[in-house]
């Protein structure tokens, strides 16, 4: 009988180009596939909830494929699991409904952005975060992200070379959490995301905490609709995919 897999993925971005299934490259679609189709014996094509770029990371992915299988979901989970030698893991799978499309049915999406600000950088856990030396105003940077929170048109913070039909996304929060005294995590739930728009957005907030630009241009910028008048894309090491939301 064929069955729509649910499945939810952890993985470190760091040795992939990114998420999505390129030819001679190495991909965290790619790998997953490869695994599902050695296991069931058939050609598999996954449909995520959307591409994260080389190097990002993720703590729950949302992939679906259907299969002619008799396999029960536990048993799958643990075949890739075992199969995969990349540091990819599948942390849920299920059965769900035969429409049910990882993309078109996610109704949000979250992102968290580590940032280690101190002095020093770290030798331990510098593939996850983004080492910024120089103190950051926080406060500074709060008033940023609230700045951006409702529906707005990202067209300042939108990748040049890959435009959408629309750069029009809402945000339903955006925050700082201050877990210690030298991290900082940013975190980000929106309806959708343009490319690099999480990493723009965090790039260009990052200057108002060195107290480069003021809250008042940051929002000048947001209202340019110009990519030029925003701040450096932040790397992509410290760029996590929480969660993807459904109804």
């Amino acid at each position: 009988m064929n069955k729509n897999f649910k499945i939810v993925i952890e993985y470190d971005g760091t040795g992939f180009s990114g998420w999505q299934k390129q030819k001679d490259k190495k991909t965290v679609q790619g790998e997953i596939e490869k695994a599902l189709s050695k296991i069931l014996n058939q050609e598999i094509r996954i449909s995520g909830s959307g591409r994260t770029d080389a190097g990002v990371h993720a703590f729950g992915q949302v992939a679906n494929f259907h299969a002619d299988t008799g396999i029960l979901p536990q048993d799958l989970k643990r075949g890739v699991n075992s199969l995969i030698k990349q540091p990819v893991v599948i942390k849920k799978c299920s059965i769900v409904d035969d429409d049910f499309h990882a993309r078109y049915n996610a109704v949000s999406k979250e992102y968290h952005y580590f940032i280690l600000n101190r002095t020093d950088p770290c030798a331990i856990g510098r593939l996850y975060q983004w080492h910024i030396r120089y103190p950051l105003d926080i406060e500074a940077m709060h008033l940023c992200c609230k700045a951006v929170t409702g529906l707005f048109d990202f067209k300042s913070f939108e990748n040049t070379g890959s435009p959408q039909a629309s750069s029009i996304r809402e945000i339903f929060f955006f925050n700082i959490t201050n877990p210690d005294n030298h991290r900082l995590v940013f975190k980000i739930c929106a309806s959708g995301f343009l490319r690099y728009m999480v990493r723009n957005l965090v790039g260009t907030i990052v200057l108002a905490g060195l107290n480069k630009i003021s809250q008042e241009e940051f929002i000048k910028i947001l209202e340019a609709k110009n990519r030029t008048k925003a701040g450096a894309t932040a790397p992509a090491r410290g760029l996590f995919l929480k969660k993807v939301n459904y109804l």
